[in-house]
């Protein structure tokens, strides 16, 4: 493909990139590519179950299940946003993304990644107050707070994402640059200009600093409390019980919190994009792939309420079947 450039000033600005991604053999190109359809797919089957089962089964409709159904629904398009493209590239010797689909790519996945950062900080107070202050527990988190909450996560990741992407689309990348990276991400992105990108990446860092210390805090202040709430119940029962309903939480926080501080807490000097890389597939594919697995398996509301939605559908069209018939 013969790029076609833009004169912008004094600079010749390319309107397509290439993706490194993982470079290897075609035959171990076709392997991943299998791999990482299966678990794209398994990703949407596993997110949607758990939308349903939220949505039919009376039981679930309390705030703790309100905002894991909008954790489902982000990370749904969280990887919808990727793996596509990903997948394509695996098959394609033409690694080109245009210009406008490198940035509308990083755009969204900034918004997600900030929403699910302030989101599971939303889920980790609702734990706190839940443990902490039970009988005030339905005064304190009403439907309107839940509401405005998960809208606050969602306005935050999109005015985030915004931000940044004033200061980076508007970086000038001479010729067909090569992103050395599987999708268009912030830092493989402010490396690659013919420009000094320090502004961008002050402001990158400012940002990130917030969206991620902020929730961090959250977490880490509602945890110690719920610890401290836990350790005084009298009983080895009662202290099982209070600290199953937000293990779950726990271990999803734990597995998006250090793989993400991992790739974009880390001084310039130390970052490597081929741990970098590997890194993000864990937190790009792996994490949103177990974070419903985890959820059942620790929680039985949510168990039984996916066995009744996947039975229900099971006889509905079983039923269908012998109507037609």
């Amino acid at each position: 493909m013969i790029t076609k450039v833009l004169e912008a000033g004094n600079h010749t600005a390319t309107i397509h990139f290439i993706l490194l991604g993982f470079p290897t053999r075609p035959a171990f190109q076709l392997f991943l590519f299998f791999v990482f359809l299966a678990t794209y797919l398994l990703t949407l089957l596993e997110n949607a179950l758990i939308i349903l089962a939220i949505r039919g089964d009376r039981q679930l409709h309390k705030p703790m299940y309100f905002f894991l159904s909008h954790l489902s629904f982000l990370e749904m398009w969280y990887v919808t946003i990727i793996s596509p493209k990903m997948l394509v590239d695996f098959l394609s010797h033409d690694k080109t993304i245009s210009f406008n689909g490198c940035m509308t790519q990083l755009y969204f996945f900034v918004t997600f990644v900030c929403a699910e950062y302030l989101l599971l900080a939303v889920m980790a107070f609702d734990r706190h107050v839940a443990i902490c202050k039970p009988l005030r527990y339905p005064v304190i988190v009403t439907n309107q707070l839940c509401g405005t909450l998960a809208g606050g996560c969602w306005l935050c990741g999109l005015t985030t994402a915004t931000i940044k992407m004033v200061f980076i689309a508007r970086l000038h990348y001479c010729g067909k640059p090569h992103i050395n990276h599987y999708f268009c991400d912030i830092s493989p992105l402010l490396s690659i200009p013919c420009e000094d990108p320090s502004q961008a990446e002050r402001v990158d860092f400012f940002l990130a600093l917030v969206v991620i210390a902020i929730p961090l805090c959250v977490v880490v202040a509602s945890y110690a409390t719920i610890l401290s709430a836990v350790l005084r119940i009298p009983s080895s029962q009662g202290r099982q019980k209070a600290f199953s309903t937000c293990a779950s939480h726990l271990t999803v926080v734990i597995l998006f919190y250090s793989t993400t501080l991992f790739t974009y807490a880390r001084p310039k000097l130390m970052y490597t994009y081929s741990s970098n890389k590997a890194v993000s597939v864990l937190y790009t594919v792996i994490v949103p792939l177990l974070n419903p697995i985890i959820y059942c398996l620790r929680n039985r509301e949510v168990k039984a309420a996916l066995k009744k939605t996947v039975l229900c559908k099971g006889s509905r069209s079983r039923g269908d079947v012998a109507l037609s018939n």
